[in-house]
């Protein structure tokens, strides 16, 4: 293909962009692998609620595996970067990853003796959480050292596409292997797809941080990396807009009341309100090839997060389901595109002995965000009306961004080719 062809077809491409995929044998493997993974653990996620259920009979009880997860993530976040950040990325995503996948085992080989504690389930789902809290940042971390700067962009929606694949396809496939063939099978395909992510992590080079001094991990490193992104706006900004979006114009909370208020719906109609922000946002990360080609980061993620705010404002409105629906999907569109100038600019604009350390912020607001955004958007629906908290939300979203941009000017100006932190 001639220089002038590649140009043209940079120019229009519109589906997703596989360049990583084609020039990096280590990323496609690492990329695969954490596809199938995904798939996996979204099986079993559906499964270990419905075994839950079936144990208890108490939606609380579900709720609680929520708490499980969350708690760890939280409190292991930060320090699980500072590790990333001191010891060879390969090994702690390796040493995680097979964590993981031994607890899988162990949820298959607890089916499989027939044993039924809910309080064992509960353990396990914590452990996970242990073992995700320690990959992510390693895991997200070594891509910047796989890849080009350029290619960045493109890599992060794949990745994005990668998470919501794993969001609606795993679940609705634990459903029908569950219906089908019980929790036995479940969670012995959840650890049958474990192995490709141990297998493409094991493939990797040893991947050892570029740090300065030589620091330890420990308190002062986590220190040293609030430090720094205390020192730098525009990398505060890219986490400030994405509370922004999912504190204050968290809708999820309130579909199952909605579905029913609103649009005279059931549980079918909240599954179809939970499943169209994540269908809006694998259609964004298809559709993603024009991604490469913005420059400015910091406006795409201001425009993309104003726009979920908007969506859902406008959804606060809705009283038909298929244009609420439809304005759910635009929302997680534009969750999507923010999520990868956001990584992208975590990647770029950060040097490598921080890069752990500032993905375990990035994990730390990713659970609690959204999780803080329930609860702010329950407690606005039993003051106010269910409309007032999602219409209200999604405003107080668009105005909170807007402020924050004039309050740090650079971040709308800042530009990939010159990434300043």
């Amino acid at each position: 293909m001639t220089e002038t062809a590649k140009k043209r077809v940079s120019r229009t491409r519109i589906l997703a962009d596989l360049t990583p995929l084609r020039t990096s044998p280590d990323y496609r493997r690492l990329w695969f692998g954490n596809t199938v993974s995904w798939v996996g653990q979204g099986m079993t996620s559906l499964a270990v609620s419905l075994q839950v259920y079936d144990i208890t009979g108490s939606a609380f009880s579900v709720g609680l595996i929520g708490l499980c997860s969350f708690v760890p993530l939280v409190l292991l976040g930060l320090y699980s970067g500072a590790i990333a950040d001191t010891v060879d990325r390969r090994k702690l995503g390796l040493y995680s990853a097979a964590g993981s996948f031994v607890l899988s085992v162990a949820l298959a080989a607890v089916a499989f003796s027939g044993i039924e504690h809910v309080g064992l389930l509960y353990a396990v789902v914590a452990l996970q959480a242990v073992c995700f809290a320690l990959n992510s940042p390693a895991r997200s971390s070594m891509i910047a050292r796989l890849l080009p700067a350029e290619q960045l962009p493109a890599a992060n929606a794949l990745n994005a596409m990668t998470s919501t694949t794993g969001g609606l396809v795993g679940p609705m496939l634990g459903g029908l292997i569950v219906g089908w063939w019980g929790y036995r099978a479940a969670y012995t395909v959840d650890a049958v797809t474990f192995t490709a992510s141990l297998y493409a992590m094991w493939r990797l080079p040893s991947i050892l941080p570029d740090r300065a001094g030589g620091k330890e991990a420990g308190r002062a490193s986590v220190m040293d990396g609030l430090r720094f992104l205390g020192t730098r706006p525009n990398l505060r900004m890219t986490f400030f807009s994405d509370l922004c979006a999912m504190v204050l114009a968290q809708p999820r909370a309130l579909f199952p009341v909605v579905a029913v208020l609103w649009f005279g719906g059931d549980a079918k109609t909240t599954g179809l309100l939970v499943a169209a922000p994540a269908l809006g946002a694998l259609l964004g990360s298809v559709f993603s090839g024009w991604l490469g080609r913005v420059r400015r980061h910091g406006l795409a993620v201001l425009v993309a997060v104003c726009c979920w705010g908007g969506a859902v404002a406008v959804f606060g409105l809705t009283r038909q389901l298929w244009p609420g629906l439809a304005l759910l999907a635009v929302a997680g569109c534009a969750d999507s595109i923010s999520m990868v100038f956001r990584n992208t600019m975590l990647q770029t604009a950060v040097p490598d002995e921080m890069r752990g350390r500032l993905q375990g912020v990035f994990i730390v607001v990713v659970a609690g965000g959204p999780r803080l955004g329930d609860l702010v958007a329950g407690s606005a629906a039993d003051l106010a009306s269910p409309a007032a908290a999602v219409t209200g939300g999604g405003v107080a979203c668009v105005v909170a961004v807007c402020l924050l941009a004039l309050r740090w000017r650079g971040f709308a100006r800042y530009d990939a080719l010159d990434p300043r932190p």
